[in-house]
């Protein structure tokens, strides 16, 4: 089995515990692909393409990100795609190594592997992303026909899905696309499978930390958060593009060929 890891990075200095966990990431996936805004400083994009196995793409638009960085790892020609968030997957190689190893051997065995929160996991964010993606959540899994956790950024496919995935995407539908992938493969008759996992647990209090942040770092980061009203709002509107993007990707036509 030959995997490639697909991952849309938008850096908050996490560069440093990306190069210490280099070795376990390069063990893992044939390649990664990972894809960058368009204003990323340019000395970390060289820093990026000088290393071996990484292969690092400057979107037009940072909406595009996570659309790109899953065309390139498909052009690898490996037989199965894990696509995360660069900061969730940091978190989860970080601080459960043995976890994501074992959920890394499962995924030749699925054409679509969503991979959600434990509650335990789930708890650890702020209750701005809570009480919302709880929303979107509930609307994509009436959809897709199944209760799970859309929005962990971390989703599995093989080579067919994905060759399905991209020929029927849109790109620029950013976070939308936690709806979209898997919603277009539904239509197209994929069986889409679910797991949950600890590692998936709050990601953004570790920004700009040289280690993965502990539990209470994590709790006080979240309380700040969910303390400027800003953050609300924009964890409503990204509910709202999820479940927008689901309910367009139910209503138009998917290409099977």
């Amino acid at each position: 089995m030959t995997i490639a890891l697909a991952s849309a990075w938008n850096p908050r200095g996490e560069l440093t515990r990306f190069l210490n966990l280099l070795p376990s990431f390069q063990e893992a996936y044939f390649g990664l692909a990972i894809s960058l805004p368009p204003d990323v400083d340019q000395q970390l994009v060289n820093q990026l393409r000088d290393l071996p196995q990484v292969t690092a793409i400057l979107t037009p638009e940072w909406s595009h990100g996570r659309y790109l960085a899953l065309k390139s790892a498909a052009e690898l020609g490996v037989a199965n795609i894990h696509y995360a968030d660069f900061d969730r997957i940091l978190r989860w190689v970080e601080t459960r190594p043995e976890e994501w190893r074992r959920v890394l051997q499962r995924i030749e065995n699925h054409d679509c592997l969503i991979i959600g929160r434990s509650a335990a996991s789930y708890q650890t964010h702020p209750k701005a992303l809570i009480e919302t993606e709880a929303i979107s959540n509930l609307v994509v899994s009436r959809l897709v026909g199944k209760q799970m956790d859309v929005s962990a950024g971390s989703k599995c496919f093989s080579k067919s899905a994905c060759t399905a995935i991209l020929k029927n995407s849109k790109a620029g539908y950013a976070l939308g696309t936690d709806a979209e992938w898997p919603l277009i493969l539904k239509q197209l008759n994929f069986q889409i499978d679910y797991i949950e996992v600890d590692g998936l647990d709050w990601e953004s209090a570790d920004r700009y930390q040289d280690v993965a942040a502990d539990q209470q770092n994590q709790k006080e980061a979240a309380d700040d958060y969910d303390a400027n009203p800003k953050n609300w709002s924009r964890r409503v509107a990204v509910a709202m593009e999820i479940i927008q993007v689901g309910l367009d990707t139910c209503s138009r036509d998917i290409a099977t060929s």
